[in-house]
């Protein structure tokens, strides 16, 4: 990954509390064009408090945050356009079907007529979905519900993406079958910041930012890490940052 490409996702001096607990201390990230960047950490790390700024949910107490240039503040409609996020929980109308779904998402970016129903056809095929597009979404797997999401967050072909935990309650195969859709992204261009607390998902990152009790402990690429901890694996080192216990894959 070079330092050349254009950076797509900025965060500067970002804070974030809630009462007198402090959730983000100060953080400041990057993320660049083709970048897939890993945001590990344990529970309770700040990792969803972050998303939750980046996607305009919550304002920062202090600090900037960019996306494409856009600041979030100035002119947020532009920079969140430009951002397609999977959020840990659900988000999807359970009653109604794939399609719906994902027609509603494109109306809502101003997509409609033919061209949303190019867009809808090209994300669903990404996904392997094209024959599911009728059916209602409670009657697919939790694999594929978060395949939809992908394919949802993808519709208004973002420059920036956002996975906040979104492998959570997934078995091995559907987890792994998600995480290489969206490693296969960087190929387009895609900047991806994917929030975990699963070592071996941030072990295939360009790039692993730790963070713990809201601050970045240490960042750089996975092997960069494990050296500078003098540790084998990724896991230890991380073990060694955080004093975290390591979560069962499930």
């Amino acid at each position: 990954m070079t330092e050349a490409r254009e950076v797509l996702l900025e965060a500067q001096g970002v804070r974030k509390a809630y009462g007198a607990r402090p959730a983000l201390k100060g953080v400041d990230l990057a993320v660049r064009a083709g970048e897939f960047v890993a945001l590990l950490g344990p529970n309770g790390a700040g990792k969803s408090t972050l998303f939750q700024l980046l996607t305009g949910l919550f304002d920062a107490d202090a600090g900037e945050l960019r996306v494409c240039g856009e600041d979030m503040r100035r002119t947020p409609v532009r920079a969140l356009g430009r951002i397609g996020v999977v959020f840990q929980q659900m988000t999807l109308d359970l009653d109604l079907s794939v399609e719906a779904n994902l027609v509603f998402h494109a109306r809502l970016h101003g997509i409609g007529g033919a061209e949303s129903r190019v867009r809808i056809a090209d994300v669903l095929a990404r996904v392997g979905l094209a024959e599911r597009r009728a059916d209602r979404v409670r009657e697919l797997s939790g694999g594929n519900r978060r395949k939809v999401e992908l394919a949802r967050a993808l519709l208004h072909r973002p420059a920036v993406l956002l996975m906040d935990e979104a492998t959570v309650g997934l078995d091995p195969a559907s987890r792994r079958h998600l995480l290489d859709e969206v490693l296969a992204l960087r190929a387009a261009g895609v900047g991806v910041l994917w929030a975990t607390h699963l070592v071996d998902e941030a072990e295939v990152a360009d790039r692993v930012l730790v963070l713990h009790r809201g601050e970045l402990l240490a960042a750089g690429r996975p092997a960069e890490l494990t050296r500078a901890a003098g540790c084998t694996h990724l896991a230890d080192a991380f073990l060694n940052l955080t004093g975290a216990p390591q979560a069962a894959e499930p």
